[in-house]
């Protein structure tokens, strides 16, 4: 027994120092790494910019680079477009980069994040210098960038996604009606389809329409492109499509040209060496995205700074608790506002590009964010660039800038209002068995624009619809005064309906099709710089990745919604906008439909 105690005891002993050193190896590293992050990544001749492309790819990343990614080598996270594109065109720029080694997977992101991300690409190769792209599995949306490459090659048991796009709607009037609630709408606009997930169990002729539109409108883009970069023609991808290439072999893959060979993971190496013309038994020089953007480049001495603002998410006013809706982000009206004056007063910033990937939200604060651009416009220039949406909410805080640069495939428009009131009689008195009686001064008294156990009267309905009426008609005074427009020229391109970029410059939604960096070029010429005199400012500032762990370690975070969105997938928006309805303004400026490219 007592020697049970005693090997009990040692092992007991032996754990915690293991513990203990573990602990104090792991902190050496990491300190190691948080100094190393700090100082400027040198660039050996004859590299390669790896860039995985894997995992959500978002406009812009709110997080520093976490050096305790580096001890995973396959961690991904989600990535900023913007991040990518820099380091793409530093690339270029860098003696020391002969080439890029796309690493491809499974992608999440907008039409007009994987068209900026393969244009800058395509920008890449001017310099004469490699592309090469390898992947287990391509999805559309990382085969469309990858297919800009010289090479692109798969696994021999890989997969290559290639059957098209469509957009499927999910409605849940029956399954409320299940349960007790009842959804009464109150809208202006005849595309205006956000609700009808609550209301209807079919696509509206007027949704399918436009669904039809822009559906067909990326896709055909995409083919495009596609068909550009692999000498192929539109009519072949369009057939290939048909016959769901997802379930193809990769002979014939091959043989229809959408590949061009297959090799084993071990393989790749010797091929990237070939091109660098190094011997089998050197090593090749990696560069990550993150140590591109740390490598020393050539810094401005300029005093003209033009600031990008990043504005991604559902708008709202104030900050939700344990709520992102629609991702991972939110655009706060008063936070928003706030930096935007900031921005006004600051003598440095001669130009403002506000880079806008948002279906709407909050009525309410889109107007407040509307006036603080007009106010920061008067000072110094303010352009909008929009991302994969900047519809509804998003178009009505864009519609007073000085200038507005759409991507081709963003959506755009959606100019329309509507409120959502939930109607639980049903749940509470028949399903629950609760009784009510009231006393009142005033015959309307009881009326809650919140979830309300009775219907709404007639008088009721009517004094809501005049209330939406007046945002509506705000809405559209609003785009008429920015696009210099008539109230009833507006009205025949409102009425919710979601335009493609390509499609709004020719109704004067837009003036000028192009990336960001093309309104950072705008921009600079509004503030009458010359040349390149002018450096860049990012804004809002990214959170130190430390910050980022605690609030993750201590419960803050969204992993539970991203799980919950996950589970949901199109329920998801709908579900938590009533969830969260009496922490939202009632009227509501929003696109309920995104569109991802996986």
């Amino acid at each position: 027994m007592k020697d049970f105690i005693k090997h009990t005891l040692a092992t007991v002993v032996g754990i915690f120092i293991f513990g203990i050193i573990t602990c104090i190896l792991m902190l050496m590293s990491i300190v190691g790494m948080m100094a190393s992050s700090s100082q400027t990544t040198t660039i050996d001749d004859n590299s390669v910019l790896v860039i995985k492309l894997k995992g959500e790819i978002l406009d812009h990343s709110n997080e520093d680079g976490n050096p305790l990614a580096l001890l995973i080598a396959d961690e991904v996270g989600t990535q900023g477009l913007d991040d990518l594109v820099e380091a793409i065109k530093r690339a270029k720029q860098n003696d020391e980069i002969k080439g890029i080694y796309i690493e491809a997977g499974q992608i999440s992101a907008d039409p007009a994040t994987v068209t900026a991300l393969r244009d800058a690409l395509k920008d890449f190769k001017t310099s004469k210098k490699f592309i090469v792209a390898y992947a287990d599995q391509y999805s559309q949306g990382s085969y469309y960038i990858s297919s800009v490459a010289d090479k692109v090659w798969i696994n021999p048991q890989g997969m290559l996604a290639l059957h098209g796009m469509a957009s499927q709607k999910q409605y849940m009037r029956d399954f409320l009606a299940k349960i007790g609630i009842k959804m009464q709408v109150v809208k202006v606009g005849q595309y205006k389809s956000a609700t009808e997930t609550y209301t209807e169990d079919h696509m509206s002729d007027a949704n399918r329409e436009q669904v039809t539109a822009y559906v067909t409108g990326i896709w055909n883009h995409m083919l495009k492109d596609i068909a550009e970069s692999r000498k192929l023609s539109v009519d072949s991808l369009n057939a290939y499509a048909d016959r769901v290439m997802d379930l193809a072999s990769t002979e014939t893959l091959k043989k229809n040209k959408l590949i061009d060979g297959t090799l084993y993971t071990d393989q790749i190496k010797g091929e990237v060496k070939k091109l660098l013309k190094i011997d089998d038994d050197d090593d090749i020089s990696q560069v990550s995205v993150m140590q591109m953007l740390q490598a020393k480049s050539e810094s401005s001495s300029s005093d003209n700074q033009i600031a990008i603002y990043f504005c991604e998410g559902s708008i709202v006013q104030e900050p939700i608790q344990g709520y992102a809706m629609g991702g991972s982000s939110t655009i706060v009206g008063n936070t928003v506002c706030k930096d935007l004056e900031k921005l006004a007063k600051d003598e440095d910033v001669k130009a403002v590009v506000i880079r806008i990937n948002s279906g709407g939200g909050d009525a309410y604060a889109s107007e407040q964010m509307w006036h603080q651009i007009v106010e920061l416009k008067k000072v110094k220039p303010v352009v909008i660039s929009m991302g994969g949406m900047a519809a509804s909410g998003g178009y009505y805080m864009s519609c007073g800038a000085t200038w507005i640069v759409a991507e081709p495939t963003t959506l755009t428009g959606s100019i329309g209002i509507f409120g959502t009131f939930p109607d639980i009689s049903n749940l509470m008195t028949q399903k629950l068995g609760f009784k009510y009686d009231e006393v009142k001064t005033n015959k309307n008294s009881t009326m809650s624009i919140y979830a309300q156990a009775r219907p709404f009267s007639g008088e009721e309905l009517t004094l809501l619809q005049g209330y939406i009426d007046r945002g509506y008609a705000l809405f559209r005074k609003r785009v008429a005064d920015g696009r210099h427009l008539k109230v009833e020229e507006v009205e025949k391109i409102a009425q919710g309906h979601v335009w493609l970029g390509k499609d709004a410059i020719g109704i004067k939604l837009v003036d000028q099709l192009g990336s960001l960096k093309d309104a950072i070029d705008m921009a600079a010429k509004f503030a009458k710089i010359e040349g390149d005199d002018y450096y860049k400012s990012i804004y809002p500032a990214k959170s130190d990745w430390t910050e980022n762990i605690l609030q993750k370690a201590t419960g803050g975070g969204n992993y539970l919604d991203a799980q919950f969105k996950d589970v949901l997938g199109e329920y998801y928006e709908p579900f938590m906008l009533m969830k969260t309805i009496r922490q939202q303004s009632p009227v509501q400026a929003r696109m309920m439909e995104s569109f991802k490219v996986n």
